[in-house]
């Protein structure tokens, strides 16, 4: 493979034009950011959506790694002195490291081997003899006895043929058509055997894979996890299951040519190999494959999830009070102004004594009426059933226009703990930060939890047993398309928030901090290249990601890029508005109703500009400090409280998905648990993948399929709720 074949390759996997890839490789090998490039450069591109543009830099990379590797093994084999025409042309060929390496095998320098200790005593001319499976008449060891010689230790014809047997077991399970032949078959018919390991009292978590079994080709993602978490805790036996005496048949069949004396010599080599060398070496990589497969797909839905969680609607303009319930600390509480700003914290005790419980009663009502609390958030874990009874007990005698919202705290306690909870809330103990977190992620959730590592969020599955390394890249590559796709308001972004934005680093983000604290607040997105280390090629790729809601240029606090100020400020003047007219309500409102009903491809072609880039225009235009998630539901908030004893098969309640794993959806009901709609009750029609059809935040009404007081399970449907 050529470097020049790249763009072409990709291509035909993306099905798109071979210029958009070459477009997008040139952009990104000029240190251009995936949103940047996705959202500024679509002219470009001709509008590649941000998921084709990672795939073609992941496959650029692998390509390009792949064509080093090539040149590594020609070079490696051509000192060797073995490369052929028909061989170079082969790994010239080769689109998968995989095959590569299969080709390579037989000359990767080696520990000593069997194979390669009978070559060292001169028994490869009998390897090859035996392997020419010429000689139709006489007997194995008579050909065998001419290669004895005493001062290699060979001192019976037993042992050269069993030395010429050991380079035959390694050349051919080394071939790599013989490899692909095997490799395909174990996909196709061989099974997953699993065995518990330990006493069926210490296995209870993997119970159901006692005596289990399920052909490779069908096995989920998450059992697969399941199983080698179970096989790494020492708790399971696993085994790859197939027909060994077929495989050794398939193997014979392209190896033995013809009737020879040493077709059963050749045979034996054959079992030897396979049994020794060929099925213990594809047994380790068709495990590996079945977990890199499953680490994949779970690292995808960590991400879908992680984007839904990170793109809820934010219930701006409330008050908050945060509850991070306790049984013996007690409910820590933090009150908090619609800006985020800690108003009064306090210590409840409400499943203590009656006396203690009225006295948390008073503390809390006093701080709803002295602080105007319009929204209670409730962490989700320990005693969050007993402080949601507490809050609707409260709300309901007390008659207060509250609402209470009950909130995943996954991340809290990691992030009170954290350099950045201590710096942002030096002054309140690690505790009270907590109840702050769980306050601040109801008003803007997207700028709360990019303060956490987003493996502790908990909308995954087997978060803990995948690789680290491509979670935490792939997470971070979605909470920074998130970022970029909502925008970030300049005067108020934490250094966490601002180090997702396109072009900015923790370096330069703690530095934009520091001059706003040093200066006041920005009042254009110009006042950005006065900061240190931010160049104009950093401002070039962050700019119109950042928003100054209070700027004097309007086009500020929109998503026009400074680069297309003029191209804005023309299309204005063509619609017959000015800059001005933004930040009038009569003007905005007129031009709100003219932008969609412009011809963008027209207006285009006579301002001499890009569609793409007139359209997007338009639409910022049309709606300036617009924020893309006031098209998401808000969360649901409740006055009432469910208890388990109120659910009853049949009924219909309403819920929050909290978490989408392969397996079905867990959705918060406003109970203790969270129900599951296993994938069998999601849907009448087919789909690939829970996360099709339903997402983290969505609210759904749902019927109560079973109730399992004793292990505390409810389970849900989501397709026999009557349709209206």
């Amino acid at each position: 493979m050529l470097i020049t074949e790249i763009p072409a390759i990709i291509a035909r996997e993306l099905a798109v034009k071979p210029h958009q890839v070459t477009a997008t490789i040139n952009l990104l090998d000029d240190g251009n950011t995936v949103p940047f490039i996705a959202r500024y450069r679509k002219e470009a591109t001709s509008e590649l959506n941000e998921e084709h543009i990672r795939t073609i830099e992941e496959r650029t990379q692998y390509l390009r790694n792949l064509i080093k590797r090539q040149e590594e093994i020609l070079a490696s084999i051509e000192a060797q002195e073995k490369l052929t025409p028909e061989l170079a042309e082969a790994i010239q060929k080769a689109t998968k490291l995989q095959e590569l390496e299969d080709l390579y095998l037989p000359y990767r320098p080696k520990k000593r081997t069997r194979a390669q200790i009978a070559r060292e005593k001169g028994l490869e001319p009998l390897a090859e003899t035996i392997l020419a499976q010429e000689l139709t008449s006489g007997e194995p060891l008579d050909i065998a006895a001419q290669y004895i010689n005493e001062e290699h230790e060979i001192t019976t014809a037993e042992q050269a043929l069993a030395g010429a047997q050991d380079i035959i077991a390694e050349t051919v399970t080394e071939q790599a058509d013989i490899r692909a032949l095997l490799r395909k078959e174990l996909w196709q018919k061989a099974e997953i055997a699993t065995q518990l390991a330990v006493d069926e009292a210490e296995a209870k978590e993997f119970l159901m894979y006692k005596e289990y079994r399920e052909p490779v080709k069908r096995m989920p993602s998450h059992r697969i996890l399941a199983v080698n978490r179970g096989e790494t805790k020492g708790t399971l036996k696993v085994d790859l299951l197939i027909e060994h005496e077929v495989n050794c048949k398939l193997v014979a069949n392209k190896v033995i040519t013809g009737n020879s004396i040493f077709t059963q010599t050749i045979n034996d080599a054959i079992t030897d190999g396979y049994k020794r060398l060929l099925f213990p070496a594809l047994e380790r990589e068709i495990r590996a494959l079945l977990t890199e497969n499953a680490e994949k797909q779970a690292i995808r839905v960590f991400g879908l999830n992680l984007r839904q969680l990170l793109l809820q609607a934010p219930l701006a303009g409330h008050t908050v009070m945060g509850l991070d319930p306790g049984y013996r600390t007690g409910c820590k509480m933090a009150v908090v102004s619609p800006t985020g700003t800690v108003l009064t914290i306090n210590t409840l005790y409400i499943t203590m004594s009656e006396r203690q419980r009225e006295e948390a009663a008073a503390r809390v009502l006093d701080a709803i009426k002295t602080y105007g609390v319009t929204l209670i958030s409730i962490g989700n874990g320990t005693a969050s059933y007993e402080t949601e009874e507490f809050a609707a007990n409260l709300i309901n005698n007390n008659n207060l226009n509250v609402h209470y919202i009950i909130t995943n705290e996954a991340g809290a306690s990691v992030y009170s703990a954290s350099k950045l909870a201590k710096d942002e809330l030096p002054d309140l103990d690690v505790s009270i930060r907590g109840a702050v977190s769980i306050a601040r992620r109801v008003q803007d959730p997207l700028a709360e939890l990019v303060k956490i590592d987003p493996k502790s969020i908990g909308v995954g599955q087997y978060q803990h047993d995948v690789n680290q390394k491509e979670l935490g890249g792939t997470l971070a590559n979605v909470v920074e398309s998130c970022v970029n796709h909502v925008g970030v308001e300049l005067n108020t972004a934490s250094p966490a928030l601002l180090t997702y934005v396109a072009g900015i680093n923790a370096g330069v983000a703690k530095n934009i901090v520091a001059y706003r604290t040093e200066n006041g607040e920005f009042k254009s997105r110009k006042e950005l290249l006065k900061v240190a280390r931010l160049g104009k090629a950093a401002f070039t790729q962050c700019a119109g990601f950042l928003r100054i809601a209070q700027a004097k240029d309007s086009l500020d606090n929109t998503p026009v890029h400074p680069e297309s100020y003029d191209l804005a400020e023309a299309i204005l003047a063509k619609l017959g508005f000015t800059l001005a007219d933004l930040s009038a309500k009569t003007k905005l409102a007129a031009l709100q109703q003219a932008a969609p009903a412009v011809d963008a491809a027209k207006l285009a072609a006579e301002l001499n500009a890009g569609e793409p880039t007139v359209r997007d225009i338009l639409a910022a235009l049309a709606k300036p400090g617009r924020d893309p998630r006031e098209d998401v539901p808000p969360p649901q908030t409740r006055k009432n409280i469910v208890k388990l004893s109120d659910i009853t098969p049949g009924t219909i309640v309403k819920g929050t998905v909290h978490n989408v794993t392969d397996f079905g959806a867990f959705v918060d009901i406003g109970i203790k648990i969270n129900g599951l709609i296993h994938r069998s009750e999601l849907s009448h029609t087919h789909f690939r993948h829970p996360i099709d059809v339903i997402s983290v935040g969505d609210i759904v009404d749902v019927m109560v399929v079973s109730v399992d007081e004793q292990r505390k399970r409810i389970g849900l449907s989501l397709k026999q709720v009557p349709k209206e």
